[in-house]
């Protein structure tokens, strides 16, 4: 039987069992989704089992910093698997300058936060007046 090995999978699975909490590729601690709706830019992060009073949120000129923290298990004595990553993780973002980071909102529901961030409003789209200054002038007769 021939065995297939792939140096970059064994290195990946190297550094999560060394890390305990995945790779930049996979980041198993704080999954994250993010999208355009309308004016909106929405952002939303996987963190179940976490307590809404765990979540620390800030923003500092146009990057967004999400802490968390799962505490570590009290009764480790019948462990039988041990996927989830626990303690305090990390995750930042790089918002770009078209985007109203003094009115992010945020809200923790059933495990997942989201923060909505709307587009500033010297990134939306509008209209020019334009004005004919042809029409006052006249042609004069000599």
């Amino acid at each position: 039987m021939i065995m297939r090995t792939d140096p970059f999978r064994d290195l990946d699975r190297l550094t999560q069992r060394v890390f305990g909490n995945g790779t930049l590729a996979h980041p198993a601690a704080m999954p994250m989704d993010a999208w355009r709706d309308g004016e909106v830019f929405v952002v939303e992060f996987d963190l179940p089992g976490v307590a809404a009073d765990a979540i620390d949120l800030d923003v500092e000129r146009n990057v967004i910093t999400v802490r968390a923290e799962r505490p570590a298990r009290e009764d480790t004595e019948d462990l039988i698997a041990a996927e989830r990553p626990r303690g305090t993780f990390s995750r930042q973002l790089v918002l770009g300058d078209n985007l109203d980071t003094e009115q992010i909102s945020a809200d923790y529901n059933a495990g997942v936060l989201t923060l909505r961030i709307p587009v500033a409003e010297q990134a939306k789209p509008r209209k020019i007046q334009i004005s004919d200054t042809g029409r006052d002038r006249q042609a004069l007769n000599a």
